[in-house]
């Protein structure tokens, strides 16, 4: 338990360990978000544009899915570094077990439930007669196979914080490559379509859950299974919940978003709008996944120094982070306003599609270089275990913001409007985070005791 791993995050020089913790976990994220890209590449080109813009409608139910995932699966990870860096072991071992019972259970329940009512669920989420068939074929699949998804992510999420950054690249590598593989050979060879594509992620995810669950089987690692840890404890789970809630609600209210903008854009675009919107939502994402990379990388850092009351280490960590994740996004923001048709091209030869994707991703990304400040600040309330107001900060974007501006603008500026939403709820989202994290930091003090943080 004592592994050197875990004591090099209180006495490793900052930058270096951010560094060597940062970088397998911004790789890790996006090769994560390759998942999203290459199926969607793939499907755009070799299954035509309404099995993309299906993807686009399946979105939303992929998001709501991955809400209940992160509120274990990030909260257990961000739990764990903090137990070990208040030298709490056993603390630490219960959330590992706590998360491994609870996901499993809940992706056997939401999974089963998600796929008895697809078709309404999708029909509710703006699902057209063109694109209801591809959602449904494609999400019955993800759907079904919740419980491994699960498990693998969540366990990855912990792998990561417990002092093992390198392993956690190696199991999304395997899934990713796995999923790169069979995915044309599933779709276009074999001519399964978009089937082929769910049982592509479903295959590569099965492997990157071996390999995860091979690593906790090994007594060395920091933690690992042993008996006595899986039963739920109030000390445990309420935690859990509270550090996840900031992650799963803005998954979960990005859920609801997702439904708004495509009953919006079939309204004023039809069904290839919806999937423009898919197109330049991947690619928003994977840039922010970048970022939520980093932030996952201080995570650990961040965590284990707030449980061990070193101050001076947890503000450093967090400026590093708030640089770097300003400069990616700086970044993303610069390839969307120059290139953005290259972008459109690489996932349809639609020109229509391509025409509305290029306009969406100038519009939508104009405010993009603020967001990387913001994700980071959300994420180390999340990480020194603040987790409600890193969920009311997460949640600020959506409701407040997002959601009225894309019931408004669209009356005024059509298609234009919804994207147009986008650079108004980030400006104003920024505003309000930077505004609450300046009042904290003032009078930040560690406090080892977690349920006595909020």
């Amino acid at each position: 338990m004592r592994s050197d791993a875990m004591l090099s995050l209180e006495t490793e020089p900052v930058g270096r360990l951010l560094l060597k913790y940062a970088i397998p976990a911004i790789a890790g994220m996006v090769v994560f978000s390759l998942y999203n890209v290459v199926d969607s590449i793939f499907i755009g080109q070799w299954v035509g544009e309404y099995a993309l813009s299906a993807l686009a409608i399946a979105f939303p139910v992929m998001n709501l899915t991955a809400a209940l995932g992160t509120l274990l699966g990030i909260g257990g990870a961000a739990l764990c570094s903090i137990r070990l860096g208040e030298k709490n072991y056993e603390g630490a071992e219960q959330a590992f077990g706590n998360v491994v019972l609870l996901g499993f259970i809940v992706g056997v329940v939401f999974g089963g439930l998600t796929a008895f009512f697809l078709e309404p669920i999708l029909i509710a989420f703006g699902a057209s007669e063109q694109t209801l068939p591809y959602a449904y074929r494609f999400m019955l699949i993800m759907q079904l196979s919740a419980p491994v998804t699960y498990t693998f992510f969540n366990l990855n999420h912990i792998m990561r914080s417990t002092g093992y950054p390198n392993l956690a690249l190696g199991a999304l590598c395997l899934s990713v490559l796995v999923n790169i593989i069979l995915a044309p050979l599933f779709i276009k060879i074999f001519g399964w379509g978009i089937t082929g594509a769910g049982l592509a992620t479903l295959c590569a995810q099965l492997c990157g859950c071996v390999f995860v669950l091979v690593h906790f089987s090994r007594e060395k690692s920091t933690v690992h299974f042993m008996r006595g840890i899986y039963r739920p404890r109030r000390k445990t789970v309420l935690p859990v919940i509270s550090i996840g809630m900031a992650p799963s609600l803005l998954n979960a209210f990005g859920c609801a978003v997702a439904v708004v903008i495509n009953r919006q854009l079939l309204d004023y675009g039809g069904d290839l709008a919806v999937g423009s919107y898919g197109i330049l939502s991947r690619v928003l994402i994977l840039i922010a996944m970048i970022v939520a990379g980093l932030t996952q990388g201080a995570q650990p850092i961040i965590g284990y120094n707030h449980g061990a009351c070193r101050t001076d280490r947890v503000k450093k960590t967090f400026m590093l982070t708030l640089w770097a994740g300003t400069a990616i996004t700086v970044l993303g923001f610069l390839i969307c306003e120059i290139f953005p048709e290259v972008i459109a091209r690489a996932f349809t030869d639609n020109e229509a599609m391509i025409g509305f994707t290029v306009v969406g991703l100038r519009i939508g990304s104009a405010a993009f270089a603020l967001v990387g400040g913001q994700i980071v600040i959300n994420n180390f309330f999340q990480s020194i275990g603040h987790g409600k107001t890193s969920a009311a900060l997460s949640t600020t974007r959506q409701l407040l913001f997002l959601v009225p501006g894309l019931l408004i603008f669209p009356h005024y500026f059509g298609q234009n409007g919804v994207w147009l939403s986008f650079p108004v709820a980030d400006v104003a989202s920024v505003v309000v985070t930077a505004w609450v994290f300046l009042r904290f930091i003032r009078n930040y003090k560690p406090n080892v005791v977690l349920m006595n943080n909020e």
